[in-house]
Protein backbone atom coordinates (compact mmCIF):
# COMPACT_ATOMS: atom_id res chain seq x y z
CA UNK A 1 0.00 0.00 0.00
CA UNK A 2 0.87 3.14 -0.06
CA UNK A 3 2.20 5.52 2.93
CA UNK A 4 3.20 8.65 4.05
CA UNK A 5 5.69 7.54 7.01
CA UNK A 6 8.92 8.50 8.75
CA UNK A 7 11.79 7.18 10.30
CA UNK A 8 13.72 9.79 11.48
CA UNK A 9 11.96 12.90 13.59
CA UNK A 10 13.11 15.86 11.53
CA UNK A 11 12.40 19.18 10.99
CA UNK A 12 9.27 20.13 8.79
CA UNK A 13 11.27 21.87 6.07
CA UNK A 14 13.60 18.45 5.74
CA UNK A 15 12.20 16.47 3.00
CA UNK A 16 12.57 13.54 4.96
CA UNK A 17 10.75 14.23 7.73
CA UNK A 18 7.93 12.67 5.95
CA UNK A 19 8.43 10.50 3.00
CA UNK A 20 6.41 8.54 0.19
CA UNK A 21 6.42 4.71 0.66
CA UNK A 22 5.35 1.16 -0.09
CA UNK A 23 4.36 -0.76 2.64
CA UNK A 24 3.15 -3.89 3.28
CA UNK A 25 -0.87 -3.86 4.14
CA UNK A 26 -1.89 -4.76 7.44
CA UNK A 27 -3.03 -7.90 8.53
CA UNK A 28 -6.70 -9.35 7.96
CA UNK A 29 -8.27 -8.13 10.92
CA UNK A 30 -9.58 -9.82 14.01
CA UNK A 31 -11.64 -8.57 17.03
CA UNK A 32 -13.32 -5.34 17.16
CA UNK A 33 -10.88 -4.51 14.64
CA UNK A 34 -12.01 -2.83 11.17
CA UNK A 35 -10.04 -2.77 8.22
CA UNK A 36 -10.81 0.39 5.82
CA UNK A 37 -9.71 2.18 3.01
CA UNK A 38 -8.83 5.72 3.43
CA UNK A 39 -10.01 8.61 0.75
CA UNK A 40 -9.30 11.49 2.71
CA UNK A 41 -7.30 12.48 5.96
CA UNK A 42 -7.46 16.08 8.01
CA UNK A 43 -3.94 17.32 10.34
CA UNK A 44 -4.40 17.86 13.85
CA UNK A 45 -1.37 20.10 15.90
CA UNK A 46 -0.82 16.11 17.57
CA UNK A 47 0.48 14.99 14.54
CA UNK A 48 3.50 17.99 14.74
CA UNK A 49 3.65 17.13 17.82
CA UNK A 50 4.04 13.49 17.56
CA UNK A 51 6.92 14.13 14.49
CA UNK A 52 8.62 16.90 16.34
CA UNK A 53 12.37 16.63 16.23
CA UNK A 54 13.90 13.94 18.89
CA UNK A 55 16.86 11.87 18.59
CA UNK A 56 14.90 8.19 17.67
CA UNK A 57 14.73 6.23 14.96
CA UNK A 58 11.22 4.01 13.28
CA UNK A 59 12.13 0.93 12.10
CA UNK A 60 9.43 -0.09 10.55
CA UNK A 61 8.84 3.34 9.59
CA UNK A 62 5.95 4.94 11.58
CA UNK A 63 2.85 6.17 9.50
CA UNK A 64 1.18 9.54 11.68
CA UNK A 65 -2.54 10.62 10.64
CA UNK A 66 -5.05 11.23 13.09
CA UNK A 67 -8.31 12.07 11.16
CA UNK A 68 -9.78 9.69 8.48
CA UNK A 69 -12.80 8.95 6.32
CA UNK A 70 -12.97 5.86 4.37
CA UNK A 71 -14.81 2.83 3.80
CA UNK A 72 -14.63 -0.65 5.67
CA UNK A 73 -12.85 -3.35 3.10
CA UNK A 74 -13.27 -5.92 6.03
CA UNK A 75 -13.94 -6.58 9.68
CA UNK A 76 -12.93 -8.05 12.55
CA UNK A 77 -14.88 -11.93 14.10
CA UNK A 78 -16.44 -9.68 17.28
CA UNK A 79 -17.26 -6.39 14.79
CA UNK A 80 -21.12 -6.06 14.93
CA UNK A 81 -20.95 -1.94 14.27
CA UNK A 82 -20.30 -2.15 10.55
CA UNK A 83 -20.23 -3.91 7.63
CA UNK A 84 -17.80 -3.77 4.29
CA UNK A 85 -19.10 -1.26 2.18
CA UNK A 86 -20.10 1.17 5.06
CA UNK A 87 -18.33 4.78 4.43
CA UNK A 88 -16.93 5.61 7.93
CA UNK A 89 -14.47 8.79 9.67
CA UNK A 90 -12.55 8.23 13.06
CA UNK A 91 -9.60 9.72 15.11
CA UNK A 92 -8.02 6.75 15.77
CA UNK A 93 -5.48 5.43 18.16
CA UNK A 94 -2.12 7.49 18.92
CA UNK A 95 -0.44 4.31 20.14
CA UNK A 96 -1.24 2.61 16.20
CA UNK A 97 -0.10 2.87 12.86
CA UNK A 98 -1.87 6.30 11.31
CA UNK A 99 -4.03 6.70 8.94
CA UNK A 100 -1.59 8.53 6.20
CA UNK A 101 -1.98 5.29 4.46
CA UNK A 102 -4.33 4.09 1.79
CA UNK A 103 -5.23 0.77 4.51
CA UNK A 104 -6.02 1.12 8.18
CA UNK A 105 -6.90 -1.25 11.14
CA UNK A 106 -8.85 0.76 13.90
CA UNK A 107 -11.37 -0.74 16.56
CA UNK A 108 -14.68 0.10 15.57
CA UNK A 109 -15.95 0.89 19.02
CA UNK A 110 -13.64 4.39 18.17
CA UNK A 111 -15.43 4.77 14.46
CA UNK A 112 -18.65 6.72 13.52
CA UNK A 113 -20.71 6.38 10.09
CA UNK A 114 -19.99 9.61 8.08
CA UNK A 115 -22.33 12.07 7.58
CA UNK A 116 -23.92 11.44 4.38
CA UNK A 117 -24.34 14.70 3.23
CA UNK A 118 -20.64 15.39 3.74
CA UNK A 119 -18.22 14.28 1.48
CA UNK A 120 -15.20 12.24 2.39
CA UNK A 121 -12.92 15.50 2.49
CA UNK A 122 -15.67 17.60 4.58
CA UNK A 123 -16.26 14.83 6.80
CA UNK A 124 -12.46 13.98 7.44
CA UNK A 125 -12.35 17.62 9.08
CA UNK A 126 -14.35 16.49 11.94
CA UNK A 127 -13.28 13.31 14.23
CA UNK A 128 -11.20 14.52 16.58
CA UNK A 129 -12.02 17.90 17.04
CA UNK A 130 -15.58 17.00 17.88
CA UNK A 131 -14.53 14.26 19.88
CA UNK A 132 -12.66 16.57 21.74
CA UNK A 133 -14.73 18.85 21.72
CA UNK A 134 -17.78 16.84 22.84
CA UNK A 135 -15.85 14.98 25.58
CA UNK A 136 -14.78 18.05 27.59
CA UNK A 137 -18.16 19.81 27.21
CA UNK A 138 -20.63 17.59 27.98
CA UNK A 139 -17.89 14.51 29.73
CA UNK A 140 -15.38 16.18 31.59
CA UNK A 141 -17.34 19.59 32.21
CA UNK A 142 -20.82 19.17 34.04
CA UNK A 143 -22.90 20.20 31.09
CA UNK A 144 -25.48 17.86 28.91
CA UNK A 145 -25.85 18.84 25.69
CA UNK A 146 -29.26 18.01 25.48
CA UNK A 147 -30.29 19.55 29.10
CA UNK A 148 -29.52 22.88 27.79
CA UNK A 149 -27.10 25.50 29.20
CA UNK A 150 -29.41 28.74 28.63
CA UNK A 151 -28.14 31.82 30.84
CA UNK A 152 -24.71 30.61 31.06
CA UNK A 153 -21.98 31.85 29.58
CA UNK A 154 -19.31 30.33 27.51
CA UNK A 155 -15.69 32.03 26.95
CA UNK A 156 -13.62 29.91 23.94
CA UNK A 157 -10.38 30.81 24.28
CA UNK A 158 -8.54 30.03 20.48
CA UNK A 159 -11.78 29.23 18.96
CA UNK A 160 -11.01 29.74 15.42
CA UNK A 161 -9.12 26.81 15.49
CA UNK A 162 -10.09 23.03 14.91
CA UNK A 163 -11.80 22.20 18.14
CA UNK A 164 -12.82 26.17 18.47
CA UNK A 165 -14.30 25.92 15.57
CA UNK A 166 -17.03 22.67 16.42
CA UNK A 167 -17.06 24.03 20.01
CA UNK A 168 -18.67 26.87 19.23
CA UNK A 169 -21.35 25.49 17.54
CA UNK A 170 -21.73 22.36 19.51
CA UNK A 171 -22.18 25.15 22.89
CA UNK A 172 -24.41 27.23 20.82
CA UNK A 173 -26.85 24.09 20.12
CA UNK A 174 -26.49 23.51 24.33
CA UNK A 175 -27.82 26.72 24.74
CA UNK A 176 -24.91 28.77 25.95
CA UNK A 177 -24.31 32.10 25.01
CA UNK A 178 -20.62 32.06 23.47
CA UNK A 179 -17.74 34.98 23.71
CA UNK A 180 -15.10 33.38 21.19
CA UNK A 181 -11.43 34.80 21.10
CA UNK A 182 -9.86 36.11 17.92
CA UNK A 183 -6.80 38.58 16.73
CA UNK A 184 -8.10 39.23 13.48
CA UNK A 185 -10.79 40.02 10.95
CA UNK A 186 -10.74 36.71 9.27
CA UNK A 187 -10.99 34.66 12.41
CA UNK A 188 -13.64 36.84 13.54
CA UNK A 189 -15.28 36.61 10.86
CA UNK A 190 -15.14 32.89 11.24
CA UNK A 191 -16.00 32.55 14.56
CA UNK A 192 -19.23 34.51 13.96
CA UNK A 193 -20.15 32.78 11.07
CA UNK A 194 -20.30 29.44 13.04
CA UNK A 195 -22.67 31.23 15.56
CA UNK A 196 -20.49 32.92 18.48
CA UNK A 197 -22.29 35.74 19.92
CA UNK A 198 -19.18 38.00 20.54
CA UNK A 199 -15.86 38.08 19.66
CA UNK A 200 -13.16 39.82 21.42
CA UNK A 201 -9.46 39.99 21.09
CA UNK A 202 -7.49 37.22 22.94
CA UNK A 203 -4.33 39.80 22.64
CA UNK A 204 -5.78 42.84 24.79
CA UNK A 205 -6.72 41.94 28.20
CA UNK A 206 -10.03 40.17 28.67
CA UNK A 207 -11.66 41.01 31.45
CA UNK A 208 -12.31 44.77 30.35
CA UNK A 209 -14.01 43.71 26.53
CA UNK A 210 -16.26 41.03 28.35
CA UNK A 211 -17.17 44.24 30.99
CA UNK A 212 -17.56 46.14 28.05
CA UNK A 213 -20.21 43.60 26.29
CA UNK A 214 -21.99 44.17 30.20
CA UNK A 215 -20.86 40.52 31.29
CA UNK A 216 -19.57 40.68 34.61
CA UNK A 217 -18.24 37.06 34.51
CA UNK A 218 -18.36 33.98 32.71
CA UNK A 219 -19.59 30.30 34.40
CA UNK A 220 -17.80 28.39 31.27
CA UNK A 221 -14.03 28.94 29.64
CA UNK A 222 -12.85 26.39 27.16
CA UNK A 223 -8.93 27.53 27.01
CA UNK A 224 -7.66 25.74 23.68
CA UNK A 225 -4.78 27.79 23.23
CA UNK A 226 -1.82 28.50 25.70
CA UNK A 227 -2.67 27.25 29.29
CA UNK A 228 0.09 29.48 30.91
CA UNK A 229 -0.81 32.35 28.91
CA UNK A 230 -4.41 32.89 29.87
CA UNK A 231 -4.27 30.94 33.42
CA UNK A 232 -4.24 34.47 35.49
CA UNK A 233 -7.14 36.08 33.62
CA UNK A 234 -9.43 32.95 33.28
CA UNK A 235 -8.59 33.22 37.30
CA UNK A 236 -9.87 37.17 37.09
CA UNK A 237 -13.09 36.31 34.79
CA UNK A 238 -14.58 32.87 36.18
CA UNK A 239 -17.45 33.38 38.17
CA UNK A 240 -17.75 31.10 41.50
CA UNK A 241 -18.35 27.31 40.92
CA UNK A 242 -17.69 27.94 37.20
CA UNK A 243 -15.57 25.34 35.41
CA UNK A 244 -12.09 25.54 33.05
CA UNK A 245 -11.65 23.03 30.42
CA UNK A 246 -8.01 22.55 29.06
CA UNK A 247 -6.45 20.57 26.49
CA UNK A 248 -3.10 21.96 25.98
CA UNK A 249 -0.47 20.69 28.23
CA UNK A 250 1.31 23.43 30.61
CA UNK A 251 5.15 24.65 30.23
CA UNK A 252 5.16 25.25 34.09
CA UNK A 253 3.61 23.74 37.56
CA UNK A 254 -0.02 25.65 37.41
CA UNK A 255 -1.16 27.72 40.55
CA UNK A 256 -4.39 26.04 41.24
CA UNK A 257 -5.14 28.26 44.80
CA UNK A 258 -6.21 31.72 44.55
CA UNK A 259 -8.34 32.80 43.18
CA UNK A 260 -9.26 29.12 41.88
CA UNK A 261 -9.45 27.48 45.24
CA UNK A 262 -11.49 30.62 46.61
CA UNK A 263 -13.88 30.51 43.72
CA UNK A 264 -14.50 26.89 44.10
CA UNK A 265 -13.20 26.28 40.13
CA UNK A 266 -13.36 23.09 38.39
CA UNK A 267 -10.82 22.29 36.39
CA UNK A 268 -10.92 19.34 33.72
CA UNK A 269 -8.25 18.25 31.40
CA UNK A 270 -9.57 16.60 28.13
CA UNK A 271 -7.22 14.17 26.06
CA UNK A 272 -9.46 12.36 23.35
CA UNK A 273 -6.45 9.43 23.03
CA UNK A 274 -7.23 8.29 26.44
CA UNK A 275 -9.84 5.98 25.97
CA UNK A 276 -8.29 4.27 23.02
CA UNK A 277 -4.46 4.41 24.84
CA UNK A 278 -5.89 2.78 28.33
CA UNK A 279 -8.85 0.63 26.37
CA UNK A 280 -11.47 2.03 28.90
CA UNK A 281 -14.07 0.05 29.09
CA UNK A 282 -16.56 3.32 27.87
CA UNK A 283 -14.49 3.30 24.43
CA UNK A 284 -17.52 2.79 22.43
CA UNK A 285 -18.32 6.23 23.68
CA UNK A 286 -16.39 7.68 20.91
CA UNK A 287 -18.41 5.81 18.82
CA UNK A 288 -21.17 6.98 19.96
CA UNK A 289 -20.25 10.92 19.70
CA UNK A 290 -18.85 10.40 16.27
CA UNK A 291 -22.50 8.88 15.27
CA UNK A 292 -24.54 11.64 17.22
CA UNK A 293 -22.28 14.35 15.14
CA UNK A 294 -23.08 12.63 12.01
CA UNK A 295 -27.12 12.69 13.05
CA UNK A 296 -26.40 16.65 13.65
CA UNK A 297 -24.51 16.82 10.43
CA UNK A 298 -27.23 15.56 8.64
CA UNK A 299 -30.14 17.56 10.27
CA UNK A 300 -28.39 20.94 9.06
CA UNK A 301 -27.12 21.72 12.62
CA UNK A 302 -23.71 21.49 12.44
CA UNK A 303 -21.19 22.21 9.45
CA UNK A 304 -18.12 20.96 8.58
CA UNK A 305 -14.94 23.20 9.96
CA UNK A 306 -13.05 22.47 6.64
CA UNK A 307 -11.36 25.27 5.63
CA UNK A 308 -8.74 24.45 2.86
CA UNK A 309 -8.06 21.01 1.27
CA UNK A 310 -4.45 20.81 0.15
CA UNK A 311 -4.53 18.23 -2.82
CA UNK A 312 -4.05 14.81 -2.77
CA UNK A 313 -2.63 12.56 0.04
CA UNK A 314 1.28 12.64 -0.25
CA UNK A 315 4.34 13.51 1.27
CA UNK A 316 4.83 16.81 -0.31
CA UNK A 317 1.50 17.87 0.29
CA UNK A 318 1.29 16.67 3.82
CA UNK A 319 4.65 18.71 4.69
CA UNK A 320 2.60 22.28 3.91
CA UNK A 321 -0.29 21.15 6.02
CA UNK A 322 2.36 20.35 9.09
CA UNK A 323 3.94 23.60 7.77
CA UNK A 324 0.77 25.82 8.30
CA UNK A 325 -0.35 24.28 11.28
CA UNK A 326 3.16 24.96 13.23
CA UNK A 327 2.97 28.39 11.71
CA UNK A 328 -0.24 29.16 13.49
CA UNK A 329 -2.77 31.52 12.75
CA UNK A 330 -4.78 28.09 10.35
CA UNK A 331 -8.20 28.76 10.56
CA UNK A 332 -10.97 25.83 10.94
CA UNK A 333 -9.23 22.07 9.62
CA UNK A 334 -6.65 21.14 6.23
CA UNK A 335 -7.76 18.38 4.72
CA UNK A 336 -6.18 15.83 1.94
CA UNK A 337 -8.28 13.39 0.09
CA UNK A 338 -7.52 10.86 -2.82
CA UNK A 339 -3.92 9.26 -3.42
CA UNK A 340 -2.26 9.56 -7.03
Amino acid sequence: MKAIALTRYLPIDDPESLVDMDLPDPPAPSGHDLLIRIEAVSVNPVDTKQRAPKPQTEHPPRILGYDAAGVVEAVGDQATLFKPGDEVYYAGDVTRPGSNAQLQLVDERIVGPKPVTLSFTEATALPLTAVTAWELLFQRMPYRFDQGSHGKHLLIIGAAGGVGSIAIQLARLAGFAVIATASRSQTSDWARSLGANHVIDHRQPLLPQLQALGIKSVEAVLNLADTDQYWDAIGELIAPQGHVGLIVEPREALRIGDPYKAKCIGIHWEFMFARSRFKTADMIEQHRILKRIAELVDAGKLRSTLSQSLGSISAANLRQAHQLLESGGVIGKLALSGWN
